[in-house]
C-alpha cells in the first residue's frame, strides 16, 4: 500500500518502521545459500553473519542452538551452507535478519557431512576396531604397493625403501588414484597382491590433493575390501591433515608415503650399527664377567687349603701319631695290671 506524504505531511519513523516489516515479512520462508562468518554462541541461542559468495553483502542471522548442531557437520567460521530462514525487520531499531530454522553444509561442507555419516555406519559395523588389526612383519619377504604410474608418491615410496633397506623385494601394482574409476582399480589391485603368498604387506599410496581429489579412498567398497584383506595393508594417502576413511580401516596409518616406507622395513645402517653396539656391549660384559671370576678363581687358590694342601693332612697325622701312643702307653699299662694279677 502506498503511504501519502508530503513535506507538510510526514509519516512517523515508527510508522515507516511497521510498513516495511509488514512488506518484508510476506516474503515468508526463503532458501539461501552463503558464507557462515563469525558464529557465536549465546544461551540457547547461535548469533552469526551470512555473507554473499560473490557480493560484498551480508545479513546478520539468528537461530536456536538446536537448529544449529543439527547439521551433520560443526558450523565453523567461513563455511558455505544453506539456510532455510524467514527474513525478520524488528521495528525498535530497523534491524534486518534472517531467523534460520535450518542450516546445511554446502560444497565441500555437504561432502564431508556425507563422509562423516559413512564413516559412522562403518564404525557401528565394527571395522575400525582394533582387534581387527593385523600385525605388520617386523621384515617382510615381499612388499607390495599400490600407487599412481610415475607419481611422486611413487617415487618417494621406493627410494624410502630401497636407501633404508637394500635387498627389500617391492611387487607394483598401478591403479588410478583418483576418479570414477580409481576405487575400483585399487581394489583390484589389492586382491591380487593380497592373494600372492610372497607378499607379506600392501602399502596404498597417493600423494596430496583436494578432498574431491581423495573421495576413491573413501569408498565404501574399498574399504570393505581392505578389511576384508589376509595381508596387512598399510594407508599413507596425501599430508598428515588428510584422513580419508581408508585410514581407519587399514592396518596401519602412515601420515605420507615416505612415513609408510619408514614403517615398513627397520633401517639397515641402523640395525647394523644396533648389531655392532650390541656385540660391543656384550663382549664387554663377558669380559667383565670372566675377570670377576678370575678374581674370585685367584682369591680361593690364595687361601692356605691350595697353598699348602698338606697342612691339614700333616696336623691329621699328628693327632693320629698322638691318638696311637696313648692308645700304646694305655694298653701297656693294661698289660702289666693284667700280668701282675695273673
Amino acid at each position: 500500500m502506498a503511504l501519502d506524504t508530503s513535506e507538510q505531511n510526514p509519516a512517523a519513523l515508527h510508522t515507516i518502521s511497521q510498513l516495511l516489516s509488514a512488506y518484508i515479512g510476506k516474503l515468508g520462508t526463503v532458501w539461501i545459500e552463503a558464507e557462515v562468518v563469525q558464529p557465536k554462541q549465546s544461551g540457547a541461542m547461535f548469533y552469526f553473519t551470512l555473507r554473499d559468495l560473490t557480493e560484498n553483502v551480508s545479513t546478520s542471522a539468528i537461530a536456536f542452538r538446536g537448529v544449529v548442531e543439527s547439521s551433520p557437520t560443526p558450523i565453523t567460521d567461513g563455511m558455505r551452507v544453506i539456510v532455510e530462514a524467514k527474513p525478520d525487520f524488528y521495528t525498535p531499531n530497523g534491524r534486518l535478519s534472517l531467523k534460520v530454522t535450518q542450516i546445511k553444509p554446502a560444497g565441500q561442507g555437504a561432502l564431508l557431512a556425507e563422509l562423516e555419516k559413512r564413516k559412522q555406519l562403518l564404525a557401528a559395523e565394527g571395522l575400525f576396531e582394533a582387534r581387527h588389526k593385523l600385525r605388520l612383519p617386523v621384515l617382510p619377504r615381499g612388499i607390495g604397493l599400490i600407487t599412481g604410474r610415475n607419481t611422486a608418491a611413487e617415487k618417494d615410496v621406493l627410494e624410502n625403501i630401497s636407501n633404508r633397506w637394500r635387498a627389500a623385494p617391492i611387487i607394483v601394482k598401478h591403479a588410478v588414484v583418483q576418479g570414477p574409476k580409481a576405487a575400483g582399480e585399487v581394489i583390484a589391485a589389492l586382491r591380487v597382491l593380497d592373494a600372492d603368498p610372497a607378499v607379506d604387506v600392501i602399502i596404498i599410496a597417493r600423494g596430496g590433493g583436494s578432498l574431491e581429489d581423495l573421495l576413491a579412498f573413501s569408498d565404501d567398497g574399498l574399504v570393505r575390501a581392505v578389511f576384508a584383506a589376509n595381508t596387512p595393508v598399510i594407508s599413507a594417502i596425501g599430508h598428515e591433515p588428510d584422513v580419508p576413511i581408508l585410514d581407519f580401516v587399514a592396518d596401519l596409518r602412515a601420515s605420507t608415503p615416505t612415513d609408510a616406507a619408514k614403517r615398513v622395513v627397520p633401517d639397515e645402517a641402523a640395525e647394523r650399527d644396533g648389531i655392532t653396539n650390541a656385540r660391543t656391549r656384550t663382549r664387554t660384559a663377558l669380559l667383565a664377567k670372566i675377570n670377576t671370576e678370575a678374581q674370585v678363581i685367584e682369591q680361593l687358590r690364595s687361601r692356605p687349603v691350595f697353598t699348602q694342601p698338606t697342612t691339614i693332612i700333616d696336623i691329621r697325622q699328628q693327632d693320629l701319631d698322638g691318638f696311637a701312643g696313648r692308645s700304646s702307653t694305655a694298653f701297656g699299662h693294661r698289660l702289666a695290671r693284667a700280668s701282675d694279677d695273673l
